[in-house]
């Protein structure tokens, strides 16, 4: 028998002074089992990052032609795609070919060098293209707010996010280095 699927909730509150969002979002949050809580919580950030009604969660880390969150327009094009991770240069490629802009949230220090090495050539072609990469600090911050039922207030000025939780009185700062803009 399949392991099933962790549900978290959570309430985001965003605040992005970059954008003038300000605004709540419940999200219902389906955790695969072979994803992490911090990679899982990388998906809140990446939806707080670019909070709109329009923007979901894609099915999940099993379904390989949709992103981790994408939005659509009223005439159902694809605007934002977003994915976690390493993807392959075909899948970055696809995705910029379907979407408006493509936004690839990296971590893992040490395979991100690598990744990124093999890809950076090619990745600097699509002009739709941005790679934001995520610290492995960040990250086991980020796992460690991670609960079934959350509260979550995020800030973003200046493109930093300060993410922090009242269960369990935690501020996180976000460290985001541009790859490719």
């Amino acid at each position: 028998m399949a392991i099933k699927s962790s549900i978290y909730k959570a309430q985001l509150s965003v605040t992005d002074m970059d954008r003038h969002v300000y605004d709540a979002f419940p999200l219902t949050i389906a955790c695969h089992p072979s994803e992490t809580e911090a990679r899982m919580m990388l998906r809140i950030v990446a939806f707080a990052m670019h909070a709109d009604p329009q923007l979901v969660f894609g099915r999940g880390i099993s379904t390989d032609n949709e992103p981790d969150l994408w939005q659509r327009s009223l005439s159902n094009d694809i605007e934002l795609w977003i994915d976690l991770g390493t993807p392959d240069e075909s899948r970055i490629r696809k995705a910029s070919g379907r979407a408006k802009q493509v936004i690839v949230y990296v971590y893992g220090d040490r395979s991100v060098a690598v990744w990124w090495t093999k890809n950076e050539a090619t990745l600097k072609r699509f002009n739709n293209v941005r790679v934001v990469q995520i610290s492995d600090e960040s990250m086991q911050a980020l796992a460690a707010l991670a609960s079934s039922n959350m509260s979550l207030q995020s800030m973003i000025e200046d493109g930093q996010l300060a993410l922090s939780s009242t269960e369990h009185e935690a501020l996180i700062e976000v460290e985001m280095t541009t790859l490719k803009a």
